[in-house]
This record gives C-alpha cells, sequence and structure tokens, in this order.
C-alpha cells in the first residue's frame, strides 16, 4: 500500500467509562505501509484507541475512518484488521498448522491455497518444521509468532499488537522487536503497536504517538520524538532528561540555572518563561572552574558501558551519563554546548519532571511494575 495514502483516521474520538474520559478529543492518521507506536504510561488511553481501531469499542464521539469510509458500525469480524493481544488467545486442541490456517478455513478457502499460504507465513515467522507441533508445547515467543501467523495469514490491510512482547523476557522481546520491524516489512503490511515501553518504541517505529491522560502530547518519528520533545511530559517518558526553569532572552540565548547560554532555538517571546531539557549524555564534565554550571557530585552508578551521576546544583539535581569517572562529593564544572539544549513551551507538566533528587533503580522498577498492569 502507498505509503502516503491515508488508511485510517481517527476524527474527534471521545471515550468516557462511567464519567471517567479515556480518549479526549483525539485525532489521529495512519498510512499504509506505517509501523505507527501508541506510545505512554497505564491509563493512558492508548489501549483503548487500539480497541476503537479494530471495533471492539465503539467512541462516544467522533469518527473512524477507513481508506474513506466510516466505520463505527462495522463489526470487528468485518473490518479488514486483525488483532494479535498480549495474551495470544491460540487455541490449544489444534496444532500449529491448524491455528495459522483457521481464519482461511473460516472462509472456506480452497485446501491447497491453505496449504501454500500457512506454509509461507510459518517461512516467514521461522516456524518452518513445527507445522504438526502442539501449541501448548511451545514457548511464549513460539506461541507469539503462531499469533502473528495466525493475524497475517489472510492478509488484513492492518495489523493491531495490544503489548505483544510484554510476557517475554529481555533478550527474546530485542529479538522479536527486530522480527517484528521485519515482518512488517516484508509484508507491507499497516503495523499499529501498543506499549509502555520507550525503548520499544523508538527502536521499531516509522512513527510514535505519545499519549498522556487520554490526550496526544506529540506525534513524530523517534528522532523527532527524543530529540525535539514538545511538553516536559514527552522529555520526560522518553529517556532521561534535566528539565528545568530558563528564561528566553532572545532568539538563540537562553537564561537556566544562574548562567545564560547560546542554543539554536528562536521564535519565543522576550523573556518567555520556558522549559529547558539538556539530555544526560549531552553534558560534558570539565574541572569546576571551566564549568559554565558547578556542582557537587551527590551519587555515582555504574551501568556497564557507562556512569551515571547525580550531580546538585544549586538546589537541583541533574543527571549526567559519562564514560569518566567521578568520586561522589566531587566538585565539578559542567559545559553544555548550544545544540545539547532544547527549549520548550511551558505547559501543564512544567515542574513536575527533569530533577533527579527522588532518582532510585527501585522506584523506577515499581513503576514499570504497575505499568506492565492491563491498561
Amino acid at each position: 500500500m502507498d505509503k502516503n495514502k491515508k488508511i485510517i483516521e481517527l476524527k474527534n474520538i471521545s471515550k468516557s467509562y462511567d464519567g471517567n474520559k479515556v480518549l479526549d478529543d483525539i485525532h489521529l492518521y495512519i498510512y499504509g505501509n506505517e509501523f505507527l507506536t501508541l506510545l505512554g504510561p497505564s491509563g493512558c488511553g492508548k489501549t483503548t484507541t487500539l480497541r476503537i481501531i479494530g471495533g471492539f469499542e465503539t467512541p462516544d464521539t467522533g469518527d473512524v475512518m477507513f481508506l474513506g469510509d466510516r466505520i463505527n458500525d462495522v463489526p470487528a469480524h468485518k473490518r479488514n484488521v486483525n488483532t494479535v493481544f498480549q495474551r495470544y488467545a491460540l487455541f490449544p486442541h489444534l496444532n500449529v498448522f491448524d491455528n495459522v490456517a483457521f481464519p482461511l478455513r473460516e472462509k472456506k478457502v480452497p485446501r491447497g491455497e491453505i496449504e501454500e499460504k500457512v506454509t509461507e507465513m510459518l517461512r516467514l515467522v521461522k516456524l518452518t518444521g513445527f507445522e504438526k507441533r502442539n501449541v501448548t508445547r511451545l514457548s511464549g515467543g513460539q506461541q507469539q509468532r503462531v499469533a502473528i501467523a495466525r493475524a497475517l495469514v489472510s492478509h488484513p490491510q492492518v495489523l493491531l499488537l495490544d503489548e505483544p512482547l510484554g510476557a517475554l523476557d529481555l533478550k527474546l522481546r530485542k529479538d522479536m522487536q527486530q522480527e517484528l520491524k521485519n515482518i512488517q516489512k516484508a509484508t507491507g503490511i499497516t503495523f499499529v503497536f501498543v506499549t509502555h515501553d520507550q525503548e520499544e518504541a523508538l527502536s521499531m517505529s516509522d512513527t510514535i504517538v505519545v499519549m498522556s491522560e487520554g490526550r496526544i502530547q506529540q506525534i513524530g518519528t523517534p528522532t523527532d520524538i527524543y530529540n525535539e520533545p514538545k511538553n516536559a511530559f514527552v522529555a520526560d517518558f522518553i529517556g532521561e532528561s534535566n528539565i528545568v526553569d530558563g528564561i528566553m532572552r532572545e532568539d538563540f540565548r537562553v537564561t537556566f540555572s544562574g548562567h545564560t547560554f547560546e542554543c539554536v532555538d528562536k521564535g519565543f517571546g522576550k523573556n518567555e518563561a520556558v522549559d529547558v531539557v539538556v539530555r544526560p549524555e549531552d553534558v560534558d564534565i570539565v574541572p569546576r572552574e571551566k564549568g559554565m554550571l558547578q556542582g557537587t557530585v551527590t551519587s555515582v552508578t555504574f551501568m556497564g558501558v557507562h556512569y551515571e551521576i547525580i550531580v546538585d546544583i544549586n538546589g537541583f539535581k541533574w543527571m549526567i551519563q559519562t564514560t569518566d569517572y567521578c568520586a561522589e562529593g566531587s566538585e565539578i564544572g559542567l559545559f553544555i554546548e548550544p545544540d545539547a539544549i532544547h527549549i520548550m513551551k511551558k505547559s501543564e507538566y512544567s515542574g513536575m519532571f527533569g530533577d533527579y533528587s527522588s532518582f532510585s533503580m527501585e522506584l523506577d522498577e515499581l513503576s514499570d511494575a504497575e505499568s506492565e498492569e492491563d491498561e
């Protein structure tokens, strides 16, 4: 399908459950042959958006368009869309071949054609030779491949994937991320993928839709989202970010943390209050007297390739990722290049993120565990 052709359009979509607004006026275009990821924390509305596209939920207001036709009232089984859920919903009494063949048999496809299509799908998901295997004897990763083959065998125009890698261990997740991207490229089918995992979204997607509290915060390529976040929520959710209050003095000049810096942003009001983002990997550590900013190292964690260093600068805790070791308690200077400084408009999320005073791995793991619960 043509990459410039809109395949799905969501117009003014809102949805509430028991008076609680889960989606608030969503507008979204999804193009042919695109790998699009809905990304956000638990409860942000991403799974509801997916279910509305699939026909498992109906919006309270707004229209779902498929190739220009309104499909709000078209039931799920009549949409040219298939879904792979987190729980793969395979038929335990059928072997691998029969699981994958099931949708074709339902459509009364001739036996020879079924044989050909199922064989092709099993080759695509690297399960050739598993045809007669009982699905209950397969590993989680293999079961997932069967579910994907079954969803793709009738060649839908869109495949919806609801956190399909959630149940897999880390190494298998990484392998499957690459596999899914390869399968999407090989088939040319539009993939709409839901995850709360930022790394997963960055490594797989053509387009990322960042969601929070039922609203879309930003839509863009992985590079755009990472390098040019629209607000403090996006900057914090995608990777680590130091986010500080700043004043835009004029085009290309911003003051924050007691120093005026050159930057590459323009188009803000003179002396406009802004949020400033500096990624931890973009800060250079220099001797204290040569730094634009000075601070005290309060903690050092070795991460394998680099150190994560927390530095207290006037009571605000910055994170720096560096291959240079700094001892806890040492006084250091920070040097920040103009293109490492990104300026954002103030938003409802200003002041909520970007200070590493309470940063700890344990808290991160707790929030990860919470976000793995179903939406």
